[in-house]
């Protein structure tokens, strides 16, 4: 599944001109501080992890965070990583205090969507709606420690709703809009939100995504909810009936709560919090059950600064555009970019296929210099031939980074043959967990075809095989060996740290698995992702857990069980793979898997459908009654596996040189 000829990579990038400098200099000051020599980014890499107090603090420096009390210490390392010990204790700062540094008419958001224009909000109007939010929100008796959910499409009201949220120093958390109404409860449900940012419809890839009726059932089942805030799609909405959804009024009406009795709203006050304190809950994809609520603090100002490859050097020209509703990390990411001044670009639905050149009309007309596009993406656009035109210069576009799935050799070729020659490519990895990117590229270093070219600063990244030690050139496990700042400190409800600690740090004791596989090159020193190490799924980009899968299928009579794993083509593309058995009397048929495959679609996310459903005459469990998923992903994908733990052992023949899984190459 990998090339072991590592010395024979294709170096698709070389640093030029002034590619780097923002390194050199941050360098040369670690040098002059500490009177170390450091040749280049790997030993300030080196540098970096091996100091990490010392890193850190000349980060939090760098970056001018903050703050209205300077900390006292930067981490106590001796404390275990699995304890969470706490980062920049003694300090006290307010997470949107941060992103509204800026107070300008710079533009820091521009909007814009299938079915809608452009508006542009300036950093000084951004201000002013995170005031008015606030308002309306201490009026309603938000306070510090409360949890505020969103369920909304890409829009600036989610953003707004977010800095009044934080400023008071309450939490954030937020389910994709694609959801259905059940994936949402068994979200929130966790948490118990007073609060809900929410919205009547929306349009995506061209299709309709009807969100009150989802409301109601949620209003119902979640007695928590003490107001849900409706976001009209458009000023006709305002007509629409919402006496049904429980405790709920449209946003100008909520809005207008906040004001006094003479209509003017009180100045923003920015709740002095510890950098420990949670400011986002996201949530895992449910491998072994339902979500877990994950809790991350304000640290990502930090990483965010850092993966953006600047050094907490401003650059207020970047564009870049965002496509990420809440409910996917990368929303939290590329909100927090505010702290270094850029101008997001929110779209409202799925741009990329509305016609063959619309991404590229938008590129041009907005000026955007940063783009992501995930490898099923670059795929779509090369096999629907979407491609630039002699009239699109793409002048502004500087960097395209692509993740969320396995970069492969052929984006590479496709990018920088289809796309702009001279635009920098690169491959990254970030997860939840993490709240940041764990390896990305820096302008300093080049970049090789189907590498990601480095780990980041500060990140203390490993692969290790089976005992824990650490490996290169061959397959290994992703862990993190010591603390971030931005690392999630927990889960929601798991008080005694119990759940957590056996998810992340049972297999490796004292390090923490991210649950991918790599490979590190021992020539470029680059990483090699492999996929999942575990049941997660990943396909088109989307990361999900089986048992979501399981959730819709289990309300299908003519289905007894289920198992949904990855099968892995040649070139790593992920796709899942359902395989169903009967009810006795009932027989598998086009027709159902036509039905399942609808419902998936409605309930959870069109990506979420599996690419094949297939029927088989038994599922294999292990003698703690769990399925056995690991093992039937290794079957499929011809990889060697042990059966020992299997009760029914001989049902795992079924799953061997079965003909529709023969032969997937993409």
């Amino acid at each position: 599944m990998y090339n072991k000829n590592f010395s024979n990579v294709e170096v698709v990038w070389k640093p030029s001109g002034n590619y780097g400098e923002e390194m050199k200099e941050f360098k040369k000051k670690i040098e002059d501080k500490y009177n170390v020599t450091l040749k280049d980014y790997w030993d300030l890499h080196k540098w970096s992890v091996e100091n990490l107090p010392e890193f850190w603090a000349e980060f939090w420096h760098t970056c001018k965070v903050i703050h209205s009390k300077p900390f006292d210490k930067v981490i106590d390392l001796s404390i275990p990583m699995e304890d969470s010990p706490p980062w920049f204790e003694g300090a006290r700062l307010n997470f949107a205090e941060n992103l509204l540094r800026f107070r300008d008419d710079h533009i820091a958001l521009i909007s814009t969507g299938e079915e809608s224009g452009v508006t542009r909000t300036t950093y000084a109007e951004m201000y002013e709606e995170a005031t008015l939010y606030a308002a309306a929100l201490r009026k309603f008796g938000l306070k510090k420690g409360d949890i505020a959910a969103c369920y909304m499409s890409n829009r600036k009201e989610a953003v707004f709703s977010m800095l009044g949220v934080t400023s008071i120093g309450a939490i954030f958390t937020g389910a994709l809009p694609q959801l259905g109404a059940q994936a949402v409860i068994n979200r929130f449900r966790l948490v118990k939100p007073r609060i809900l940012f929410t919205m009547d419809r929306y349009q995506h890839n061209k299709e309709e995504i009807e969100m009150l009726s989802k409301l109601v059932r949620i209003s119902e089942e979640m007695s928590c909810l003490e107001k849900i805030v409706i976001v009209p799609s458009k000023e006709e909405s305002k007509l629409k009936d919402i006496s049904r959804i429980k405790n709920s009024c449209f946003l100008e009406e909520f809005l207008e709560s906040g004001k006094e009795v003479d209509d003017s709203v009180e100045p923003i006050t920015f709740e002095q919090v510890p950098f420990s304190h949670p400011v986002f809950i996201n949530y895992t994809s449910g491998t072994t059950g339902l979500p877990k609520a994950l809790i991350n603090n304000g640290g990502l100002v930090l990483t965010i600064a850092r993966d953006m490859c600047l050094y907490g050097k401003e650059d207020r020209n970047r564009v870049l555009l965002s496509i990420s509703p809440v409910g996917w990390v990368s929303w939290n990411m590329i909100a927090s970019l505010h702290f270094l001044g850029y101008t997001i670009v929110l779209f409202e639905g799925y741009p990329y296929f509305l016609t063959p050149t619309s991404l590229w009309d938008m590129i041009e007309e907005l000026k955007i210099t940063n783009l992501m596009l995930t490898p099923s993406i670059l795929d779509d656009l090369e096999k629907k031939g979407y491609l630039p035109t002699k009239k699109h210069s793409l002048d502004s576009l500087q960097t395209i980074a692509s993740g969320g799935s396995v970069v492969r050799p052929q984006n590479f070729d496709f990018v920088y043959n289809k796309i702009k020659k001279d635009v920098v490519f690169a491959a990254v990895y970030a997860c939840t967990e993490l709240m940041g990117a764990a390896m990305g590229y820096d302008y300093s270093l080049p970049i090789y075809k189907a590498e990601i070219a480095t780990p980041s600063l500060g990140v203390a990244i490993e692969c290790v095989n089976e005992k824990g030690q650490p490996v290169v050139g061959e397959p290994g496990k992703l862990v993190l060996a010591k603390p971030l700042p931005s690392l999630a400190m927990g889960l929601w409800g798991d008080d005694d740290g119990t759940v957590f600690k056996k998810s992340y740090f049972s297999e490796f004791p004292g390090k923490f698995s991210i649950g991918d596989s790599a490979i590190i090159n021992p020539v470029t020193k680059g990483y090699i992702v492999c996929g999942r190490s575990d049941a997660t799924l990943k396909q088109r980009g989307c990361r999900f857990g089986s048992s979501e899968i399981y959730d819709v299928v289990d309300k299908f009579s003519e289905v007894l069980d289920s198992i949904c794993v990855s099968q892995y083509s040649t070139n790593l593309v992920e796709r899942a793979v359902l395989f169903l058995k009967m009810k006795e009397g009932y027989s598998f048929s086009k027709e159902l898997e036509n039905r399942i495959r609808e419902v998936i679609g409605k309930e959870l996310t069109p990506r979420h459908i599996p690419e094949v459903i297939l029927e088989v005459a038994d599922i294999p469990y292990n003698i703690n009654g769990k399925k056995v998923e690991i093992i039937v992903k290794k079957i499929i994908n011809n990889m060697p596996y042990n059966p020992e733990s299997v009760m029914n052992e001989e049902c795992l023949k079924i799953f061997q040189n079965m003909s529709e899984l023969q032969g997937f190459v993409e």
